[in-house]
C-alpha cells in the first residue's frame, strides 16, 4: 500500500497548453450560443453598485482623496466584475460540468489530459472575467469614470484578475465534497473581500491589523492595479499589484491540476 501512494505522489502532472487550449474552444463554442443571458447576470450587479452608490451616496459624500466618489469606486466595481465572473466559472459551473453534466468525464476520453480541463477550465474563466470586466468599463465610460489613458491597458489586469481566481475556485471546487459547500466559498471568502479591498472606502484609516490583512485579499491587488491604471496613470504600481496576482495563481496551480485528477480517478 505504502508503495501504491509513494508512486502517485511521484507521478508528475501530464498538462499541456494545446490541451487546456482544446478545452477552452468547447467551452467558447458552448458560450457563443449563450452569451447574453451569462453577460447579464454577473455583470449587472456591479452596474447596479456603480449608479446607486456612485451616484445616491456620492451626492452625500462627494469626494474622497479629492475625487468624486463615483471615481473612486469604478475601479474595484471592475475588478469585481472580473472577480464574480471568474469564480461562477470556476465553482457552480464548473461543479455542473464535472458532476452533473458529464463534460469531464467526456473531455478526458479524448487526447485531453485531466489536467489540461483544470488548466482549461482556469482559462476559460479568466476569460469569462475580461468579458464581465470590458462590459462594466463600456457601461461606466459614459460616467466619465476614466482619467488616465493607462486606462486602455486595464484588459490584461482583468485577465489576470479572472485567471487568479479562476485556480482558486477550481481549486476549491474540485476539493469541495458536496455542491452544498460551494456556498461557503462565496460567504466566508468573497465577501469579506468585498467588503475591505478597498471598494468603498480607503483602508488607510482603519486599523493597522486590517491594512495588513487586506494585503493578503486577492481582490485588493486587483483593485489597487485598477485604481492605477484608470485614475493615477501609474503603470509601475499596476504592475506590482499585477505580478502579485500573477505569482499567486502560478504557486496555486498545481493544487486544482493534482485535486481534480484524485478525484476522477
Amino acid at each position: 500500500m505504502s508503495v501504491v501512494v509513494e508512486r502517485r505522489r511521484a507521478r508528475p502532472l501530464q498538462v499541456s497548453l494545446a490541451g487546456a487550449w482544446r478545452y477552452w474552444l468547447r467551452n467558447a463554442a458552448v458560450f457563443r450560443r449563450t452569451w447574453l443571458l451569462g453577460l447579464m447576470a454577473w455583470f449587472l450587479e456591479p452596474v447596479i453598485y456603480l449608479v446607486a452608490m456612485g451616484l445616491g451616496l456620492g451626492q452625500y459624500l462627494e469626494q474622497i482623496r479629492g475625487i468624486d466618489y463615483i471615481d473612486f469606486i469604478a475601479p474595484g466595481l471592475a475588478a469585481l466584475s472580473a472577480m464574480y465572473g471568474a469564480t461562477f466559472e470556476a465553482t457552480w459551473s464548473a461543479h455542473f460540468k464535472m458532476e452533473r453534466a458529464g463534460i469531464y468525464g467526456a473531455a478526458t476520453a479524448t487526447p485531453v489530459s485531466i489536467e489540461d480541463v483544470a488548466l482549461g477550465e482556469a482559462m476559460w474563466a479568466a476569460t469569462r472575467a475580461g468579458i464581465y470586466g470590458a462590459a462594466f468599463c463600456a457601461v461606466a465610460l459614459p460616467f466619465g469614470v476614466f482619467h488616465s489613458w493607462w486606462a486602455l491597458a486595464v484588459p490584461p489586469v482583468l485577465l489576470a484578475t479572472g485567471f487568479m481566481f479562476g485556480v482558486m475556485g477550481i481549486a476549491y471546487t474540485y476539493h469541495a465534497k458536496r455542491i452544498d459547500y460551494l456556498a461557503y466559498y462565496w460567504t466566508l471568502f468573497l465577501t469579506p473581500m468585498f467588503m475591505f479591498s478597498g471598494i468603498f472606502f480607503p483602508l488607510d484609516r482603519l486599523p493597522e491589523w486590517i491594512q495588513t490583512l487586506a494585503w493578503f485579499m486577492p481582490l485588493h491587488h486587483a483593485v489597487e492595479a485598477m485604481r492605477s491604471l484608470m485614475l493615477d496613470g501609474d503603470p509601475i504600481a499596476a504592475s506590482m499589484s499585477t505580478l502579485w496576482m500573477i505569482a499567486l495563481s502560478l504557486a496555486l496551480l498545481p493544487l486544482p491540476l493534482r485535486a481534480l485528477r484524485r478525484r476522477l480517478t
